[in-house]
């Protein structure tokens, strides 16, 4: 199944995931190119909501360009399986195994990205268009992280992952994350 059939099969979790999904399908109607960073309006990106066994924790790293705390993820960079990119962006970012509790989209959301230097160029504001995994690590492993992409990584609770710390457009992300997993049985 390829990611435009996988977005249309995703079933919502609220009201704001089917505005997100019908947003995704058009941008995808509109842009040819949008796996790539060459589609400077906005593209796909992968995300991982990696939480601990127990279930009590989630794992964040310390953005640069927005100075506070978001889950593990980047972008699609032309891969269509965003399962892979967010696996392979939590082992970069952490430097932790995980294992995928669910190879489904489990949330989706677009996010306003701002205009930014990378690298030594500028990167005009932008939109991410962002499938997010659920995935499990170990707590208790040490962990690591890129000083060219973030400032830390660490376990927070799920009360902490709404709070004043995360980068504001994903706090309701994480909190809707965190419902839909209190929700089911995982």
């Amino acid at each position: 199944m390829n990611l435009k059939e996988k977005i249309e099969n995703y079933i919502p979790f609220d009201e704001s995931e089917e505005k997100i999904k019908d947003y995704l399908l058009k941008w995808m109607n509109t842009f040819q190119d949008v796996l790539t960073r060459e589609n400077e309006f906005g593209h796909f990106a992968s995300s991982a909501f990696v939480v601990n066994k127990e279930r009590t924790k989630m794992l964040v790293v310390y953005h640069n360009i927005y100075d506070a705390w978001i889950f593990p993820g980047g972008h699609a960079d032309g891969e269509e399986n965003l399962l892979a990119v967010a696996i392979r962006e939590v082992e970069e970012e952490t430097g932790l195994k995980t294992k995928v509790l669910d190879d489904s989209i489990f949330a989706i959301s677009a996010s306003p990205i701002i205009g930014h230097i990378k690298k030594g160029k500028y990167v005009p504001a932008h939109t991410h268009l962002d499938v997010v995994y659920l995935l499990e690590a170990d707590d208790k492993k040490s962990l690591t992280f890129r000083e060219d992409e973030s400032k830390g990584v660490k376990w927070i609770t799920f009360e902490e992952a709404v709070g004043n710390n995360i980068v504001d457009f994903i706090r309701p992300v994480h909190k809707r994350i965190i419902k839909k997993l209190n929700s089911k049985d995982y």
